[in-house]
């Protein structure tokens, strides 16, 4: 599958890439890129919830008032859960939220990902570029320049590139990660992926 490239004033350089079919153009399976993103998004999770359960709370232990007689319920603690102020029945505690997925399926879940992109016409290979200082204006005029400014992107780089990073971080519509840190997540959250001419030849590995 071959893809032209595109020049950061918009405009195509004439050359081509080749996107390897195993990679860019499987059968998307819908249950793999589920499992991921439920992982991924579960990783995210802190799980320091924490509510003081009745053995927890702060109060007496006496008995607030006799046994019987009363016409009500029975009561023998102030920190009951049917009283105002009393412990959380089954309240939540501290977890970790993460669980295991196999290194093939979580392959599979982000070639699926990137072969939606690519059926979409939603990604775009862009040429080799870096910034001499960081400046936010020239990153939103390569978006404007790419007609993407008012897209969710997601850019692809090779290496870790300070002064591109910098540049997009104050945009909140887009996002910067290396070819090492992407994941299916990223691929399917944003309206267009762009990958660097560079970042291609990586993608063997991916």
């Amino acid at each position: 599958m071959e893809l032209p490239v595109i020049s950061t004033s918009g405009s195509e350089t004439g050359k081509t890439v080749n996107l390897p079919d195993e990679i860019f153009g499987v059968t998307p399976n819908d249950h793999a890129i589920y499992l991921d993103i439920k992982q991924y998004l579960a990783n995210q999770r802190q799980g320091t919830h924490k509510s003081k359960e009745r053995a927890e709370i702060t109060g007496s232990t006496r008995k607030i008032k006799k046994q019987k007689g009363t016409g009500t319920a029975r009561a023998g603690s102030i920190k009951s859960p049917v009283f105002r102020g009393g412990g959380r029945v089954f309240g939540p505690r501290p977890r970790n939220y993460s669980f295991k997925l196999n290194k093939k399926l979580k392959r599979l879940a982000r070639r699926s990902a990137l072969s939606y992109k690519v059926t979409d016409s939603n990604l775009t290979v862009l040429e080799n570029f870096t910034f001499d200082a960081p400046r936010t204006k020239e990153y939103a005029a390569l978006l404007d320049n790419l007609k993407l400014n008012n897209s969710k992107t997601l850019l692809v780089l090779p290496n870790k590139d300070e002064n591109i990073y910098l540049s997009s971080r104050n945009l909140p519509k887009a996002k910067i990660v290396t070819i090492d840190s992407l994941n299916t997540y990223d691929i399917l959250h944003a309206d267009n992926v762009i990958v660097c001419e560079g970042t291609v030849e990586s993608f063997s590995k991916f």
